[in-house]
């Protein structure tokens, strides 16, 4: 089984070179003070969230987010 952990430092990154600031987000574009918590500790946001931001900071998804993949060992050994 492989579960998935997203990332969101490159949103970070990304909002520098854009000169864009949390509190921008907040106050002109209405991204909720939670979603950007929740953005801070990787967890899930919508991807409609996902989408207003790429519109916002005019990029792709890639360069706000990052999917890592992580392998899980089965509980009950696979015999092949």
């Amino acid at each position: 089984e492989v579960r998935v952990m997203v990332k969101y430092d490159r949103l970070w990154v990304t909002m520098k070179k854009k000169h864009m600031t949390q509190y921008c987000l907040i106050k002109y574009y209405g991204v909720s003070a939670g979603q950007i918590g929740r953005l801070k500790h990787n967890k899930y946001v919508s991807t409609h969230t996902l989408e207003m931001l790429c519109s916002i900071l005019d990029c792709s998804v890639e360069e706000i987010m990052e999917i890592i993949p992580e392998k899980v060992e089965p509980i009950i050994p696979l015999r092949y």
